[in-house]
Order: structure tokens, then C-alpha cells, then sequence
């Protein structure tokens, strides 16, 4: 039986990137205010930030940021990920909840079909026709995705499918992704990682948080299928990697968060996680 190969001894970084742990040493990295300027963002020390700046690197180290690839983005609500992705050549079709479920759930206010595809270049960071020439927009609920979507070379993820219900609707949302790939594509996806337990955790609710275990145990089930996984768990030792922001949480300082959940409060961060699908 093949095990994931784990790693908790070195901090990760974002020059040689695997599936990884926010940590306040990544946000000093070149690559860290490079991506900030093609979004047209100040960097800042909050996680929701480095999720963005996370996939863009992975993409780039596995040089897939170019002319004639194809992305499939998931949940992607208002990112500016699709309008930098279209800005270096790829075609992509974003995907979100239908509308009307969106707007059921407050995920979005006063939203359009058009509107979101719009909101995807609202800072202007792609030319506006290469923007409506190389992206596209299509209803798709996570939980249920099309059989349609195949022979991408990349797919993603951003923080959303911690939202699907269920630790085991979300694992089943990543394994399912892969489908969506070509041979040797990449999936890369971020969520919540509880940073304060390996035993209790939310698995049931409309936002859930993996364990160290949940995590271990998805890799080792995705390297057995003979899928490509490394993983860093080093949680970092800079002075922000032992803060916890509490409500109402600030703009920056925002690595790790006291949450409370079910009467227990538990220290949450981000987690991203790069598969590359068999060949």
C-alpha cells in the first residue's frame, strides 16, 4: 500500500509549492508580491489573499499559465483568478452555484448571470476582448458535477468546498474533480485545515474543517489510485503562525483564526492541496 509522503519538518514555500499550509514566510517570497501586482492587490498578511496567490504559483510551476490551456473554476464568485489566468493565454470557464441558489444562501446580493461574468475582470486586469474571447461562465452545482466537463488541464478550487455540507461531500468534490482533468493535469484546491485538533472537528455543517487526519487519509486514498500528491504540514514559526485573529477579523494579521463551532472553539487556517491526475 502506497502512503502519501508527509513532511512537517521544513517550512514550505512558495517558490517550490505542494500541497501546503498558509505561513507567514510565504507572504516575504518575490512570488508572493509579484502575483499581488498581476491581481492588482497591496499585500497583506490574510489568508483569503494567499489562497489567490497559492494557485496562481502552483499554475506557474507547473507551466500551466500559457496559451492553449484549458481551466475549470469552481465556486468562483467575484476572483480575480480567471482574469489573470485569461491574461496569459488560457481559456477558462468559471463555474458558480446557479443564481437563485446563491442568492438563497447569501453567497450573493442582487446578481446576475451577466453581472458575475462581469464581476470576473472588474479590475481590469485582463484586455476586455481577450477577457470575453477566453472566458465563459456555466451554472454547476459542486455537489453534482456535469459529466460534460472533461479534458481540462487544470481545475480549482478557492475556499469554497468547505461549504458543500459535509467533510464527505467535500472529499468526494476533490476526488470527482480529477475526472475533470486530462491525463497529468492538476487539480488545486484550498479549504479550511483545523490547526488545533487532530480529534474533534466540524464534519457536518455549511462550513466544515479537516484534521490532519482527514487530509493524511484523502492523499494516501489518491496516491493509491496512482495520482501525484506531497504534503507539508508545517504550520510555520514566524511570529504570525502563533497569532490568532478572533472577530471581528482584521484585513491583516489574518493567518490563523479562533473559530467557534458547535460550543468548541478551534484555531483554523488554510489549506491548499496540488494533485497532479495520473498519466
Amino acid at each position: 500500500m502506497k502512503t502519501v509522503v508527509v513532511t512537517d519538518q521544513i517550512e514550505p514555500t512558495l517558490a517550490h509549492p505542494v500541497s501546503q499550509l498558509v505561513t507567514q514566510s510565504q507572504f516575504e517570497e518575490p512570488a508572493y508580491q509579484r502575483w499581488c501586482a498581476e491581481m492588482r492587490e497591496s499585500p497583506r498578511f490574510h489568508r483569503k489573499q494567499w489562497e489567490f496567490v497559492y494557485i496562481l504559483q502552483v499554475l506557474r510551476e507547473h507551466d500551466l499559465l500559457r496559451k492553449g490551456i484549458r481551466g475549470l473554476g469552481f465556486g468562483v464568485g467575484a476572483e480575480p483568478l480567471p482574469a489573470v489566468m485569461a491574461k496569459y493565454g488560457c481559456s477558462v470557464l468559471a463555474t458558480e452555484i446557479n443564481i437563485e441558489q446563491a442568492h438563497e444562501q447569501g453567497w450573493v446580493k442582487n446578481q446576475t448571470r451577466e453581472s458575475q461574468l462581469t464581476l470576473l475582470n472588474n479590475r481590469g486586469i485582463c484586455d476586455a476582448d481577450t477577457f470575453r474571447k477566453l472566458v465563459s461562465y456555466k451554472d454547476v452545482d459542486m455537489n453534482f458535477i456535469p459529466d460534460t466537463l472533461r479534458d481540462f488541464d487544470f481545475v480549482w478550487s478557492c475556499c469554497s468546498l468547505e461549504h458543500l455540507g459535509s467533510l464527505e461531500h467535500s472529499i468526494a468534490f476533490i476526488v470527482k474533480s480529477l475526472e475533470c482533468l486530462k491525463p497529468g493535469g492538476a487539480a488545486i484546491h484550498t479549504t479550511e485545515y483545523n490547526a488545533s485538533s487532530n480529534l474533534f472537528t466540524v464534519k457536518k455543517a455549511s462550513t466544515v474543517f479537516f484534521r490532519k487526519r482527514d487530509v493524511i487519509g484523502l492523499c494516501n486514498v489518491l496516491v493509491n489510485d496512482g495520482h501525484e500528491v506531497a504534503l507539508n504540514l508545517h504550520k510555520g514559526s514566524g511570529k504570525l503562525d502563533h497569532y490568532y485573529d478572533w472577530p471581528p477579523y482584521r484585513e491583516d494579521k489574518h493567518l490563523k483564526l479562533l473559530v467557534s463551532k458547535q460550543w468548541t472553539l478551534l484555531v483554523a487556517t488554510s489549506l491548499g492541496l496540488v494533485i497532479k491526475k495520473k498519466l
